[in-house]
């Protein structure tokens, strides 16, 4: 399956998503609607199983936005699952180089990696004519998206920036400003800025992109701002939060 959010990081454009924790198909659907290019579907913080991934997954492929998951653990097996059903790639979360490599591992195929080999999976097509074609369209285009959110990764981040497979990474705001002392801060904060401006730096050295969520300052002008500092792949929010702050303010409507 095609990943066009490589492709149009490629190209320079900005991508946009949104963190999925109500596991709805029909959000999915709308997400794509509005235009938001992916969704990460939540198995972190959320309690979604993988029947409904599995019909998320399902939805994005037929609205048109890509689907990627974010897990807690390096689970080979959840990881295995996860790609059979057609997710385009993993977020996983308090990423460190050791816990990247076996996700990696666990999700690319011999040579490069040990996923298992089943040609009677959704991502396969059921049974694709030429196996070797798919194994190297997979590898080539599954993602695998560290979330930085720890002190020591951020310190070491040069070596994680620099390791083959990995092209994104995701600066999860509100773990890494807990870890900085600055809790819940936005990147206008001088810590979270010179994280933000550290992380951008490696990855463009190594010829890779950041992402990261605006969602504790849901605001068009903050994430432009963002957007500025290097920042190729947005995460508006959550769903919930989203669904949260509309309801918020249309609910003024009582005062």
């Amino acid at each position: 399956m095609k990943n066009p959010i490589r492709a149009a990081l490629q190209r320079g454009e900005t991508v946009t998503g949104l963190i999925l924790f109500s596991g709805s198909p029909m959000i999915t659907e709308l997400a794509a609607a509005a235009g938001i290019d992916f969704v990460i579907i939540d198995m972190e913080h959320s309690a979604l199983d993988l029947d409904t991934c599995a019909h998320v997954i399902r939805a994005a492929d037929a609205a048109g936005i890509t689907p990627f998951v974010r897990i807690a653990e390096a689970d080979g097996n959840l990881v295995l699952k996860l790609l059979n059903m057609g997710a385009a790639g993993i977020a996983l979360s308090h990423a460190t180089c050791e816990n990247c490599a076996r996700v990696l591992e666990a999700a690319r195929y011999a040579p490069e990696g040990g996923r298992g080999a089943c040609t009677i999976v959704r991502s396969a097509g059921y049974a694709p004519g030429d196996w070797d074609a798919h194994v190297r369209k997979a590898n080539d285009e599954m993602m695998v998206i560290p979330l930085i959110e720890d002190t020591a990764t951020l310190q070491d981040f040069e070596a994680m920036a620099a390791m083959p497979g990995l092209e994104v990474f995701f600066i999860g705001p509100t773990d890494l400003s807990i870890a900085l002392g600055v809790s819940h801060a936005t990147f206008d904060d001088p810590k979270m800025a010179a994280a933000l401006e550290k992380v951008v730096a490696a990855a463009r050295k190594h010829g890779k992109y950041v992402m990261t969520t605006i969602g504790n300052k849901p605001d068009p002008v903050y994430g432009k701002s963002v957007r500025s500092r290097g920042v190729q792949a947005i995460v508006l929010g959550t769903d919930g939060h989203l669904f949260l702050d509309v309801c918020r303010r249309v609910n003024a409507v009582k005062t």
